[in-house]
């Protein structure tokens, strides 16, 4: 009978740092204008559901911090991040343009209009828990090309009992593929309270089972968010992949048709920590600077409003030239037989 390999060793600590770590002004203001952006974005956005503009939204306010720090980290440069239909605090961390983001919410094309490669993050996905297999898949490309770059996965604590985040992390510890599992525990996956989705209480705490390092820090601080997802993805790029846990709590409903009074009192919201918008502020400490940073979000968001309600041309052809890497004669025919019923040469 052969012997059964060795445990494997403890994983890596990771944080806190024994040095301790610091984040300048100038970094930390813009970490705070763009968590502004997404807050306004984030509001004007019900509104604009409300008003027939979008058939439905998600919002992601009071995780404003864990999105927008996290993706701040990356390096443009060979960094992916892979998003999930409440990431817009990414997309706006990764200065992508926000009017091509939102094609998505407005169904005119699946993902949005961005190219990834150029914003560096994936189209939106709504298939919950499939972004850790996609951005494991991508990692372990980076790993074979030898090309030095990470990926992070975005998803949420509900997310994490999915048989694929489970998948994704066994494989990605197996190949040590350069990937960050980010975890924004909000404490309500879509309406169940952590203690009864979550056994033990914390993702983090299953990255042991994987050999993998795992953080648990604090998702409302934007500083702590952006320092720990830089000293993961270092780790990442170097020795394989870590899991990191960011606590934070969703302040609105899980999407614009949810009630959340249903499930949590009004008494649970008013008993939250900071808000960390004004975490980011006390950071900031200049009030004047965050006065006109307050104005230039508002600014930012009314263009998109204005962008979005502008007609649009979408190429009907990429109804088929994005389905298959080579078209099947099937789909060759279907878009032959588009070409004439529309009169297009």
């Amino acid at each position: 009978m052969p012997v059964p390999p060795s445990p494997a060793a403890q994983p890596a600590q990771l944080w806190p740092p024994q040095n301790g770590v610091t984040v300048d002004v100038e970094t930390l203001r813009g970490l705070a204008e763009r968590m502004l952006v997404t807050r306004v974005l984030d509001t004007e956005a019900v509104r604009w559901q409300r008003q027939g503009i979008l058939p439905a939204f998600p919002p992601a306010i009071g995780q404003e911090a864990a999105q927008v720090g996290s993706a701040m980290a990356l390096d443009r440069a060979r960094d992916m991040a892979f998003i999930t239909y409440r990431d817009h605090g990414v997309v706006v961390g990764l200065d992508s343009d926000l009017t091509d983001y939102m094609g998505s919410h407005l169904a005119l094309w699946n993902g949005g209009f961005a190219d990834p490669n150029k914003v560096r993050h994936s189209p939106l996905q709504a298939v919950v828990g499939a972004t850790a297999l996609h951005a494991m898949g991508w990692a372990y490309a980076q790993k074979l090309d030898g090309t030095g770059g990470a990926a992070i996965a975005y998803f949420g604590d509900g997310a994490s009992s999915q048989g694929d985040v489970h998948e994704a992390m066994n494989f990605a510890a197996v190949s040590k593929s350069p990937v960050v599992f980010f975890v924004q525990n909000n404490g309500w996956s879509l309406s169940t309270p952590l203690d009864l989705q979550v056994a033990g209480g914390s993702v983090a705490a299953r990255a042991s089972g994987y050999a993998m390092p795992s953080m648990r820090i604090d998702g409302d601080d934007v500083g702590e968010v952006y320092a720990a997802t830089q000293i993961a993805l270092e780790h990442a790029r170097e020795h394989g992949p870590v899991v990191i846990e960011a606590f934070t709590y969703r302040r609105g409903p899980h999407a614009t048709s949810d009630d959340p009074s249903r499930y949590r009192s009004l008494e649970e919201e008013r008993a939250l920590g900071p808000d960390p918008i004004d975490v980011a502020r006390q950071l900031v400490a200049d009030e004047a600077w965050w006065a006109e940073a307050e104005q230039r979000a508002e600014q930012a968001v009314d263009a998109v409003r204005v962008q979005m309600q502008s007609p649009r041309t979408i190429d009907g052809n990429d109804m088929f030239d994005y389905v298959f890497q080579e078209k099947t004669p099937q789909l060759v025919k279907q878009q032959e037989q588009w070409r004439e019923e529309t009169d297009l040469d």
